[in-house]
């Protein structure tokens, strides 16, 4: 069965290296939550508000050990007025016995605003 997992995070500057860093938190902990191994993954997906421009984050994807061949993409989200800053979203393709309501989706720093009622669903 192929499921989508998401994730979001944020960070505080469009710094390179914290781009790269959060994302790399963000994909990790979405691969250890749900049980996810680099040879399950199809693709990963990733956007970044229009205000991140320094870095790729996917950079950081194919930097993590063992995922140098997941195919990975960045773009750019739609410019939505009032929408979350600084914003980083990933969405995993992949390849599980998991059921939709048994997958874990993360959202970390400020993003936890953008999805709470999963947030609340994780800590439960």
């Amino acid at each position: 069965m192929i499921r989508g997992v998401r994730g979001a995070t944020t960070v505080t500057d469009d710094i390179a290296e914290l781009i790269l860093n959060e994302t790399e938190i963000l994909v990790k902990e979405i691969a250890t939550v749900n049980n996810i191994q680099p040879e399950d993954i199809i693709s990963v997906l990733i956007s970044t508000t229009t205000d991140i421009s320094s870095g790729f984050p996917a950079k950081a994807v194919r930097s993590i050990e063992g995922w140098q061949y997941v195919p990975t993409m960045c773009t750019h989200e739609m410019s939505v007025p009032n929408a979350l800053p600084m914003c980083i979203r990933v969405l995993l393709h992949v390849n599980t016995e998991l059921s939709q309501k048994d997958i874990r989706h993360v959202y970390l720093n400020e993003a936890v605003c953008l999805r709470p009622d999963l947030v609340q669903e994780a800590n439960k």
